[in-house]
């Protein structure tokens, strides 16, 4: 065989290796039937390769199908990158906490943890709390981020461009690993949108009710930004005009109604001694009438607002989250119901309104996985920075 010959086929091979680590990175644990259903080759070349990236460490054998396989036969091996060949970080900064999830190349979770900061602190606060919750996990879980590839941090949508560069610029410099920044919330929609249970969801609108009020858009199965990034943003569609001032300089957003600092107050206000979600919680469960009052009030609200979207968009689900969402089911209920009203006109556009299936840490699951995937949610998507951290 010539020089040529031998370079052409050490090319292919390479890209096939490529391929096949490509397939493992965006997906965790594979089959080798499933790995050269994925990637286009033969059995017999994926088995080749595999077993040539196993001798060299690369990737391992973590598990078999016997639990999900059906009929006789023998379980196959299911293989994954080496965990410690990458790590990944996702970190979600909202209002008033943030949220932080260390992924290792095999996709498990290797470490996760939340802090709490007031709503008035400033991005340097934010900052500082977020990387000492970064030290604290590294010291908790012995993950001391050597390996790590690469970074996503979601911040509250509203926030200017400069506020963005600058926490890339400090999460860059501080362990020299590429980052992009982007919404918090569309992240989280993204995680949502990845976990749905259905395949054919290529429309749906996600909101997150939690300290703040934030929403993402997929639209023709791909996450959408806008045209300066603001696409999704109905936590600021006015709800109830000249309603409370909204932290966005308006009055009346849906966030003013429906976040949880302004559910809770407005049971305050109406005499119930409710500081907490562990306190609503409490209150639900008794079926306490003013709180029930509170809830539908803002869930019409809100219900409102995702109809008149529903009208525009035609999705085939709405998800919300938050933790608000799981403690109080008549929010939920509420907004099912004032969608349904506001779309009577024609029954069949009603889409499937659910909970989210991910708890408070989805933006920064989404964010990991906005690092993983090439999915074709995210095609045409570009996050609002990149860099190489000095790379």
């Amino acid at each position: 065989m010539s020089t040529t010959s031998n370079g052409v086929h050490a090319l292919v091979r390479r890209s096939h290796e490529e391929r096949v680590l490509r397939v493992l990175r965006q997906n965790g644990a594979q089959s080798r039937n499933e790995i050269a259903a994925r990637v286009g080759l033969s059995r017999t070349t994926v088995s080749e390769i595999t077993s040539d990236l196993l001798g060299r460490g690369a990737i391992r054998v973590v598990d078999t199908d016997a639990v999900e396989r059906v009929g006789s036969g023998r379980p196959a091996e299911r293989l994954a990158l080496d965990p410690a060949s990458g790590q990944y970080m996702g970190v979600d900064f909202g209002h008033r906490r943030v949220n932080v999830l260390v992924a290792d190349a095999a996709h498990d979770i290797i470490a996760s943890g939340t802090a709490r900061y007031e709503e008035s602190a400033q991005w340097p606060e934010r900052l500082d709390a977020g990387l000492a919750l970064i030290d604290r996990l590294s010291a908790e879980t012995g993950v001391h981020y050597g390996a790590l590839q690469a970074i996503a941090v979601g911040v509250p949508g509203w926030g200017d461009r400069s506020s963005a560069d600058g926490v890339a610029e400090v999460f860059a410099t501080r362990f020299h690993a590429g980052v992009i920044v982007d919404n918090n919330v569309r992240f989280a929609g993204l995680a949502e949108a990845l976990h749905a249970q259905s395949d054919s969801v290529r429309d749906l609108i996600y909101l997150r009710l939690s300290d703040g009020v934030g929403g993402g858009l997929v639209v023709g199965g791909q996450l959408v930004k806008g045209a300066n990034g603001y696409a999704g943003e109905l936590g600021h569609v006015t709800a109830v005009p000249g309603g409370a001032r909204c932290r966005c300089g308006k009055n009346g957003c849906v966030e003013t109604v429906a976040s949880v600092p302004a559910i809770l107050g407005r049971c305050r206000e109406l005499g119930v001694p409710v500081d907490t979600l562990d306190d609503l919680k409490a209150a639900v469960e008794i079926a306490h009438p003013v709180v029930d009052q509170v809830l539908r009030e803002a869930g019409t609200a809100v219900g409102r607002v995702l109809g008149t979207a529903a009208m525009t968009l035609n999705p085939d689900e709405i998800v919300l989250g938050g933790e608000i969402i799981q403690v109080a089911p008549a929010l939920l209920r509420q907004v099912a119901d004032t969608v349904t009203y506001e779309l009577s006109w024609r029954t069949d556009a009603a889409p499937v309104i659910r909970p989210a299936l991910l708890s408070d840490d989805g933006g920064a699951r989404g964010a990991i996985a906005a690092l993983f995937h090439e999915s074709p949610l995210l095609a045409g998507y570009e996050a609002n920075v990149t860099t190489d951290g000095g790379r």
